[in-house]
């Protein structure tokens, strides 16, 4: 690469400091008291939905690669990609995946992704294209019967982790190392035993995620209680840590993790039945996941999704179906600003954010 002049990296930082004084500005907004009848409109962001076509489709997983590049996974074995923010979707669908349920999918550019078909014994799949979905390559089919996949995370475009709910008594972990073309299952040596009944929720694709070259963070539930497992070596040591999140039930834990890096995290979830609360749905980390702190005002319901607002070090958006919550705060407090259903929800650096849910709802963080 060619080493940067004084004048680009004068360029480079005015750039940083617009976005980040950008990013303070609708944060400043969305907290900010509405304005009275006299007072000028203020122009507040807010989720605007991008028509999909596709009101039958649940996307649980979602990919933002900037403002105008997105790409939605769902049921039905649907993929679809956008390349003009959200106004056009192409429907990129590997084929023959209709009966496969795509939960998550990590994209590196408008070309190159890699998606996840969840389920129990050849259900779960990995698929990776380099065309745009143009044309796609499975690059692994899952082979024993106890193994249910649940999660996908890229540390970069070469090097990824998939994760499995327990087999034999501990969560199986999958390996990539030439960008997911190939695959191969890491010894479980360095996996602390699972709890009786605990699993991962493939809820939002966000049970696992990474920060960094080497860290990865793993999300439990289902078990007597909701636990935040980390590996520093990219998945071959772990070390579990309890979280105050809802649990022992099948249906309570941590649903999704977010770290805007190596030691500042954030933990949703609850109990996703429509009928049960979920007091304490939140919890954050300034050590890496080694302490977690409930928060201290949770969002009021379950929440799937969370996700770091960019060019910011305390603001993040947590979704879930029952509405949209902002912290302001680093995770100690939170509020509610939409009530729109989403399940998961994703930002990029170039200021894009992203959400998606049941119903075919997509949309993009408007300012």
């Amino acid at each position: 690469m060619r080493p940067l002049g004084s004048t680009r990296r004068t360029g480079r930082t005015r750039r940083r400091v617009t976005a980040a004084a950008a990013c303070a500005a609708a944060l400043a907004a969305l907290t900010a008291v509405p304005a009275q009848a006299h007072e000028p409109e203020r122009r507040v962001p807010h989720w605007e939905l991008k028509d999909t076509g596709t009101p039958d489709v649940r996307f649980r997983g979602l990919a933002a690669v900037s403002r105008n590049t997105a790409w939605v996974a769902g049921t039905g074995g649907t993929v679809l990609r956008t390349t003009d923010g959200g106004a056009n979707w192409r429907n990129v669908s590997p084929p023959g995946a209709a009966e496969l349920q795509f939960r998550d999918v990590e994209a590196f550019d408008a070309r190159r992704a890699v998606v996840l078909a969840i389920g129990e014994g050849e259900a779960s799949r990995v698929y990776r294209t380099d065309d745009g979905g143009a044309t796609w390559t499975e690059s692994f089919r899952n082979t024993d019967p106890k193994a249910f996949y649940d999660c996908l995370a890229f540390f970069d475009s070469r090097h990824g982790l998939a994760m499995s709910d327990p087999v034999d008594g501990r969560f199986r972990i999958l390996s990539t190392g030439d960008g997911g073309r190939t695959w191969k299952v890491l010894p479980n040596a360095g996996m602390p035993a699972a709890q009786e009944g605990e699993a991962g929720f493939a809820a939002s694709g966000q049970c696992l995620v990474t920060s960094g070259p080497k860290d990865v963070w793993l999300a439990t539930g289902g078990a007597a209680r909701a636990r935040v497992l980390h590996s520093a070596d990219r998945g071959h040591t772990w070390t579990a840590t309890d979280t105050a999140l809802p649990a022992g039930d099948a249906a309570r834990g941590v649903f999704a993790l977010a770290f805007r890096d190596r030691g500042h995290g954030l933990a949703v979830g609850g109990d996703f039945r429509p009928d049960q609360p979920s007091p304490q749905a939140a919890a954050r980390t300034s050590d890496g996941g080694r302490t977690w702190r409930p928060a201290a005002t949770s969002p009021p319901a379950y929440r799937s999704g969370v996700a770091w607002l960019p060019h910011s070090r305390t603001a993040a958006l947590a979704v879930g179906p029952t509405g949209t919550d902002l912290t302001a705060d680093g995770g100690r407090t939170w509020r509610t600003v939409d009530a729109g259903s989403y399940d998961t929800v994703d930002c990029t650096p170039h200021r894009g954010c992203w959400a998606a849910g049941e119903k075919g709802r997509v949309a993009r963080l408007e300012h």
